[in-house]
Parts: structure tokens; C-alpha cells; sequence
């Protein structure tokens, strides 16, 4: 269940990544949630599959 859901959210934190360079206002608040949504899809299975 993590691994899935830190997959999806990586996806969708590399979607913002591309997001951020296509619309024309507030493009830093969108990559800052890509980069928000990376380090969480990382930090999920690292501290959650460290306990198992």
C-alpha cells in the first residue's frame, strides 16, 4: 500500500515538475509542490517500510 501510493505521488510530483514550465502564473508555487511531492513519494517507504 505505501509503495503504491509513494509511486502515484512521484508520478504526479513529476507531473507538476513539467506543469510549472507550461502555465503562465504561479509557476514557482507549482514546482514547489513537485518538489514537495518527490521528497514525501521518497520519505513514505523509506520511514514506513523501515519499520516493518
Amino acid at each position: 500500500m505505501a509503495f503504491a501510493f509513494s509511486l502515484v505521488l512521484f508520478i504526479v510530483g513529476i507531473y507538476l515538475f513539467g506543469l510549472a514550465f507550461t502555465v503562465t502564473s504561479f509557476q514557482a508555487i507549482i514546482f514547489f509542490a513537485g518538489i514537495i511531492a518527490v521528497s514525501l513519494a521518497v520519505a513514505i517507504p523509506a520511514h514506513v517500510l523501515a519499520k516493518r
